[in-house]
Formats: structure tokens, C-alpha cells, sequence
């Protein structure tokens, strides 16, 4: 015959229960930290390897970040003189396009070759003029000077020939020399063309 389980009957197994669970939970977390304790040496080294594998290529990473950036500023350290160069090409560029394009300064100043056409061998080297004036003049000159590789004035007078019209003497040049009135801009990037020129002997 079964008995009736009391409250207090109920409370002491719970209770009980409860303890045995507690025991338990403390039993298995003893068995891993003793399992952790007493891993072989190979498991322990295997995590040591990683370990440091994880570190030596984090410094490399961190040496070629470095070197990447020294590179970098390198490289702009001096933006001043980039810009500086390639404004000086892309003067000359315009230059070329001025003498050669639009002003056709080779006509006159580049010598002819045995078909009549200018000589690409001696550009603007200076010339015989190929034109006569419609009526006679004794002011016609009979030659162009040299403009290319080392023009005939400085920097400064070519540019006020190109701007103005007026030569060094203070007096405007001959026909069929046009007179140019160039912005400045212009005039520099022409100057610059003419100077990037080999001079021939």
C-alpha cells in the first residue's frame, strides 16, 4: 500500500535532486579543466605554433603597411615639383600645337628639302624666305633666323615679340613676319616649345 508523499517529503527530494545536479555540474567542469591540464605536448605546441604564426604574420603585415605608406609619401613629398613638371610638358605640348598648327612658323623657318617641303631634319633652323613681296621692297628680308633649340632673344623678348609685335630694338619686325598679339600664356608655351628643340649646327 502506497503512502502519501507529504509536502515536506516533496521538499527533501527536490532539495536532494538539486544537490545531485550541483555535484554533477561540478564533477564534469573538474573533468575538463583536468583533461585541459593534461593534453599531450603535441596539442599544446600545435596551439604555441598558431599562436605564433598568428603573430609573426601580423608584424609582416604591419612592415609592408609601413613600407607602403613611406612609399606613398615618397612619392608626394614634393607635389610642388610635379605640378611644376607637368605644367612645363603640357606647355610645350601647346607650344608645338601654336608653331606648328597655327602660326605655320616652319613655312618660313625650316629650310626646304629636295621636294620643296619643310625639312623636318633641320626644323626651324633658320631659312631663306620662299616669298617675294608683290611690289619690290629694299626692307624685305631674304632669310628667317633660327627659332628652335636656342631662340634669338631671351625668354623675356620673345615674349614681348609674341604679345606685342616689338622686337628687342623697339621696333616692330619686318614683313612677312606676322604680328602676333599672343596672350601670354601662349607666348610662354611657344617660348617653351622653341627651347625643347635640338639645336642643329
Amino acid at each position: 500500500m502506497r503512502t502519501k508523499s507529504t509536502p515536506c517529503k516533496v521538499a527533501a527530494r527536490s532539495v536532494a535532486l538539486c544537490r545531485r545536479k550541483s555535484m554533477l555540474r561540478k564533477s564534469m567542469i573538474r573533468k575538463s579543466m583536468l583533461r585541459i591540464s593534461t593534453l599531450p605536448k603535441s596539442r599544446l605546441s600545435r596551439r604555441y605554433v598558431h599562436v605564433a604564426f598568428f603573430a609573426v604574420s601580423a608584424a609582416i603585415a604591419l612592415v609592408l603597411l609601413s613600407h607602403g605608406v613611406t612609399l606613398a609619401l615618397a612619392q608626394n613629398q614634393n607635389p610642388l615639383a610635379q605640378s611644376k613638371t607637368a605644367s612645363a610638358a603640357g606647355n610645350v605640348a601647346r607650344g608645338k600645337y601654336l608653331v606648328e598648327g597655327v602660326a605655320m612658323c616652319g613655312q618660313c623657318h625650316t629650310p626646304r628639302d629636295s621636294n620643296g617641303n619643310p625639312d623636318r631634319t633641320r626644323w626651324l633652323q633658320g631659312a631663306s624666305v620662299p616669298w617675294l613681296p608683290a611690289k619690290p621692297d629694299s626692307d624685305w628680308p631674304l632669310s628667317a633666323p633660327r627659332i628652335g633649340g636656342t631662340p634669338p632673344a631671351s625668354d623675356a623678348d620673345m615674349i614681348k615679340l609674341l604679345t606685342t609685335g616689338i622686337w628687342t630694338n623697339g621696333n616692330r619686325l619686318r614683313a612677312p613676319m606676322p604680328q602676333f598679339r599672343l596672350d601670354r600664356g601662349d607666348a610662354e608655351a611657344v617660348v617653351a616649345y622653341l627651347k625643347s628643340l635640338t639645336r642643329q649646327p
